[in-house]
């Protein structure tokens, strides 16, 4: 019996690996999209969103069903409340991966991203990547020490969000306003984005340790 549940438990977990890949795929599309004013690859990720959705539902209900039928106890019980935790922050970076694709449609057939930005944007999507797959390693090995590195990486994503506004606070902006707000958006999606990783990590700590990172 105990080796069903803890079955059960290493299916749910590898449904949360699962979750980290497709909204990391959703954020690397989107980045590419906004650059290269791509509408098709804009909708794959708009649609994609769907799913990962449903893979939220579905976890949900397999993690509710686990403390009905089991009523799991201590480290198993904190196994399934941090799960549901988790589940939630992977299911918002899909909706901030979305968010990017909305931008990179609403601009079409122009990049969202004026030249003097490109290359800081294309770091922030790839900062996101990095964190993500970590974040992705973290939930499948529960290892402490990658956890821990994704502070530096949120460091690095902070610091590309700085940059972004010291460009557009600068007098030599001439793209508008407009240019401006979705700059402005889609930093705060990548920020938010890695924050979101983060607290992934911090909730493995606290399920490995039972103390807050």
């Amino acid at each position: 019996m105990r080796d069903a549940f803890h079955e059960e438990l290493d299916n749910i977990t590898e449904s949360l690996v699962e979750m980290t890949n497709l909204v990391a795929s959703a954020m690397a599309r989107g980045t590419t999209a906004l650059l290269d004013a791509d509408l098709q690859l804009a909708e794959s990720v708009i649609t994609a969103d769907e799913t990962v959705d449903l893979l939220r539902g579905e976890i949900e209900e397999r993690a509710f069903d686990v403390m009905a039928r089991q009523q799991p106890v201590a480290g198993d019980l904190r196994m399934m409340v941090t799960t549901l935790r988790m589940v939630a922050d992977l299911e918002r970076m899909g909706d901030l991966a979305l968010h990017v694709a909305k931008v990179a449609r609403r601009r079409y057939p122009n990049s969202a991203v004026p030249p003097e930005l490109r290359s800081t944007i294309l770091e922030m999507g790839q900062v996101a990547q990095r964190i993500v797959a970590k974040a992705g390693s973290v939930i499948a090995g529960r290892d402490l020490d990658l956890a821990k590195e994704l502070e530096s990486d949120d460091d690095a994503m902070d610091a590309l969000h700085r940059r972004v506004f010291h460009v557009l606070l600068e007098t030599e902006w001439t793209h508008g306003m407009e240019a401006a707000i979705d700059i402005t958006l889609c930093g705060r999606y990548y920020e938010r984005y890695a924050d979101h990783a983060v607290s992934v990590a911090h909730r493995v700590i606290y399920l490995v340790t039972g103390e807050r990172a």
